[in-house]
């Protein structure tokens, strides 16, 4: 494989642009499981090949559901099984590295310096976010776009002058140790991939079309939740908030007294909606989105404090967005838009599998833009 970060940042590239390999999939290796996508290139435009996943509580000899950290021979034989179940036929792919290897900030630096000096001024200021040695990690920035001044501070005489213009650069750390170790189960696997790709940015290629107002998105994976927000395309703001799926979970299983099995079964049945068997499901339930939201919020507010923009709206993906309620209880807890992503209708498909694509496209996002981004 050549450079497997191949640039960790993919800035805005038409889905599209120069040759590419008939069929490419999507891995994205997560916590609990592993979800794969293949697609193609047909008359221009990506059409869906197939999908699936697997659960590696199993390979961990624990129950589904539950958080695990693989060795890599048990991961090698997680994805064969998931990519031969799932009738995947291209060895040409591209693996998510999750955020949990990683790092990701914005430095602030004078805003005439020189492109090539960011090889030596991002390093250098990088040490300060870093908690390992600088040699551990390998590092991607890109230069976001300049604020730009509103109409309201351009016609308010109230407002104090806008401050000397600064350079805002998106830096991202990856540890080698993880970079070593995909690599090690890329060639395990058979498998041809020519980058890989930190799972934010492939979630934001698989949700976002062409918003022009900032917009963040809600990840709610298995253990931890992710907000981005993004403007332009560019990642501006990156949070992580130490709740996840599993944890709700864990929770209704002490709760109720409950084995863990039993306790995801009512999770994925009744999710946030009243029902009979368990009357006090939904306020467990509660307790942690709350907390998620409450996060979420101060992040929305320090974002819109620090830029002068508002959030336009807020798009839930990951499969924790799945749980019944959980859109109601959002929409309920942010002041603007909410929706789930819909990342499966990039890409033609049966129309018969509409409704089963949408149910399933938010815990699929990461694998479709890791995907879309390898037939570019």
């Amino acid at each position: 494989m050549d450079n497997p970060l191949q640039k960790i940042i993919s800035a805005g590239k038409g889905i599209f642009s120069g040759p590419s390999s008939e069929s490419a999939v999507g891995i994205d290796i997560g916590s609990s499981s592993i979800k794969v996508v293949q697609i193609k290139k047909k008359a221009g435009k990506a059409v869906l090949e197939t999908y699936g996943a697997v659960s590696l509580g199993p390979y961990a000899e624990t129950e589904i559901g539950r958080i695990t950290n693989l060795e890599t021979g048990k991961i090698v034989e997680a994805i064969t099984e998931v990519l031969k179940e799932s009738g995947v036929s291209t060895k040409s792919s591209a693996l998510s590295i999750s955020s949990q290897s990683s790092l990701v900030f914005t430095i602030t630096l004078p805003p005439k310096v020189r492109d090539s000096n960011l090889a030596t001024i991002v390093p250098t200021e990088a040490r300060k976010y870093i908690p390992v040695p600088i040699t551990e990690v390998s590092l991607d920035w890109f230069i976001l776009p300049q604020k730009e001044t509103s109409f309201e501070e351009a016609n308010n005489p109230d407002l104090p002058p806008p401050s000397a213009a600064t350079m805002e650069v998106l830096v991202v750390a990856i540890q080698n140790e993880a970079i070593s170790k995909y690599e090690s189960v890329v060639k395990q696997c058979g498998l041809e991939a020519g980058f890989f790709e930190l799972e934010i940015f492939s979630s934001i290629r698989a949700n976002f079309e062409h918003e022009l107002s900032p917009v963040m998105l809600l990840d709610f994976g298995a253990s931890k939740t992710k907000l981005t927000i993004v403007e332009f395309g560019s990642v501006k703001s990156f949070h992580t908030i130490s709740r996840g799926s599993a944890e709700v979970t864990d929770s209704i299983a002490q709760s109720l007294d409950i084995p863990f099995i039993k306790a995801e079964e009512l999770k994925k049945e009744f999710g946030m909606l009243e029902n009979s068997t368990e009357k006090s499901l939904p306020e467990i339930i509660k307790v942690h989105t709350d907390y998620i939201f409450s996060e979420a919020n101060s992040a929305l507010l320090n974002y819109e404090k620090k830029y002068n923009k508002a959030i336009s709206k807020v798009i839930l993906t990951g499969g924790g967005s799945l749980l019944k309620g959980f859109k109601e209880n959002a929409a309920s807890n942010f002041p603007m838009q909410v929706e789930i992503g819909s990342p499966f209708s990039k890409v033609g498909a049966p129309v018969f599998l509409d409704k089963v694509l949408s149910a399933a496209g938010p815990e699929f996002a990461i694998a479709l833009g890791l995907a879309l981004r390898k037939l570019q």
